[in-house]
């Protein structure tokens, strides 16, 4: 593989990369906001360290007074997710019981804790290694992600015409240095100079002409006068 090739490979799957994690952050995103629409208490996201995170990214963790309402948390992540962005859970634990609810999407784990459970299993401190942030936080880091991707499509956009108008300038400078009205004047130059040499040759051949029968008219008679001459004049018998 080309050293040039291979670049183009990595960009490629960093790009994929950036793309897959907004991804993520828009469906976390959407479920931080059901735990607020259903009352949830104390919401935080983890983001995960690569190394320590596994198959996951992100973490997001709630609480809820009873269990009722830690159900109700979890069946609104789970519609909303479903009807906006067609995502369902790989799999689904402790709904029957309230007190621990474990919705897995893979690349985000969701977790409804009623208050004392939270307390009991303190998962903000088994991952030490985790970056914790509010929603609000987690909000303002995504549209900074939006606007530099959108602004990296920008100058891609304006960076592809350019080797158009490089190719073009070279057709441009080329265009002048074909002689076009050279072969017209050359043209015209023949035609000045035959039609100055034409009407010299047939007043030659005139002249020629006119006086090539005079001389030969002239030379007839002498040579008719002494024939006449010559001939002997026969005597009668």
């Amino acid at each position: 593989m080309k050293l040039g090739d291979r670049s183009q490979r990595m960009a490629t799957i960093a790009q994929h990369h950036q793309q897959t994690r907004i991804q993520i952050r828009n469906l976390v995103q959407a479920a931080s906001a059901a735990c607020e629409d259903k009352k949830g208490l104390d919401t935080r996201i983890l983001e995960l360290d690569p190394i320590d995170a596994g198959l996951s990214d992100f973490f997001l963790v709630t609480s809820a007074t009873n269990d009722r309402q830690a159900i109700a948390i979890a069946d609104e992540i789970e519609h909303r997710l479903k009807t906006e962005f067609g995502v369902v859970p790989n799999s689904v634990e402790g709904r029957r019981h309230g007190q621990w609810i474990l919705l897995d999407y893979v690349d985000f784990v969701v977790h409804v804790f009623l208050a004392e459970r939270r307390a009991f299993y303190d998962i903000e401190r088994l991952r030490k290694s985790a970056r914790p942030l509010t929603p609000a936080e987690f909000d303002a880091e995504l549209k900074s992600a939006l606007a530099a991707k959108t602004l990296a499509a920008r100058k891609k956009a304006t960076a592809k015409p350019e080797p158009v108008a490089a190719k073009a300038k070279p057709a441009a400078a080329k265009a002048p240095s074909k002689p076009k009205t050279k072969p017209a004047k050359k043209s015209i130059a023949r035609k000045s100079a035959v039609s100055k040499a034409a009407p010299k040759k047939p007043a030659k051949k005139a002249a020629t002409v006119k006086h090539a029968p005079a001389k030969k008219a002239a030379s007839k008679h002498p040579a008719a006068k002494k024939a006449a001459a010559k001939k002997p004049v026969r005597k009668k018998s």
